[in-house]
């Protein structure tokens, strides 16, 4: 078999390829996480009310932060990708092809003008599927007020995991850190 030059401009477009289907993947796998968690969510309440356990809503916590926090972490993967093909990629390969630009869609879906606030509201989504749902769970249970110590104490370590997830959700909304730039 006859040796073939790979060029530089085709190992960038490989990479490209690659970490798009990673950015796929991630973003398919995030997307599931919020249909688990309702699902999740509605079972454990369902199971609670026809038990007549509060007690069983201290399990909401605990599942909305792992499936919150790893939600979360994709996210800013799948965001960090973006970045990183908008760039260090496309600049590069645009420089090799001499050509003006190059993944013209890394841009240009970032312009519309309601971008913010389709952010602003996944952000409250994030929130409310993985913070408040946990806390109103945990507010039933104390209303209920059959708890002993030992629960008592695991429900305020638990609220302090949700409100801790809820700062980070926060934290990776905040332009700085978000892919979302600040409009002007």
């Amino acid at each position: 078999m006859p040796e073939q030059d790979v060029t530089v401009g085709q190992l960038l477009l490989a990479e490209y390829q690659t970490v798009k289907d990673e950015q796929k993947t991630r973003i398919g796998f995030r997307d599931n996480l919020l249909y688990v968690t309702l699902t999740i969510v509605a079972a454990v309440i369902a199971a609670a009310a026809q038990a007549k356990q509060p007690v069983m809503l201290l399990a909401l916590p605990p599942v909305c932060v792992v499936l919150g926090w790893t939600y979360l972490v994709n996210d800013e993967k799948i965001s960090a990708i973006g970045t990183y093909v908008r760039d260090d990629l496309a600049p590069r390969l645009a420089e090799l092809a001499q050509a003006e630009a190059v993944f013209g869609w890394e841009t240009a879906h970032r312009s519309d003008t309601r971008r913010r606030s389709r952010k602003v509201i996944q952000y409250s989504v994030d929130l409310l599927a993985f913070c408040v749902v946990p806390f109103a769970g945990l507010i039933v249970y104390w209303a209920a007020g059959r708890m002993s110590p030992g629960l008592l104490a695991l429900s305020v370590v638990e609220a302090l995991i949700v409100i801790g997830l809820g700062h980070q959700v926060l934290s990776y909304a905040r332009p700085s850190n978000s892919p979302c730039p600040p409009t002007p």
